[in-house]
């Protein structure tokens, strides 16, 4: 195989080649796993800290699939957003 691309490359550029490989493979493997790790810290998050997506155990802590989970989307806390000495938000409208 050397004496194919030596016979197709001029010889300078042979060299040039296989002097820059190492390097660029370097680099992609570097910046591979630099893009995977940035991708995985931003993924979206819940409040306590577990990844949202498919492979996130349930939050309700449902043992097998056919129990049915029931997602709350209300606040646990019905309490209203209080600012500081202004009242609560719903005052202001």
């Amino acid at each position: 195989m050397g004496d194919f691309l030596s016979s197709v490359l001029p010889s300078g550029l042979l060299d040039v080649l296989s002097a820059l490989i190492p390097p660029v493979v370097v680099a992609f493997v570097f910046c591979y796993f630099i893009i995977k790790l940035l991708r995985r810290e931003m993924a979206p998050r819940r409040m306590d800290g577990s990844l949202v997506g498919k492979g996130a155990p349930n939050a309700s802590g449902a043992a097998d699939e056919s129990t049915p989970v029931t997602r709350e989307t209300d606040a646990v806390n019905e309490t209203p957003i209080v600012r500081s000495a202004e009242g609560t938000e719903s005052d202001d409208r």
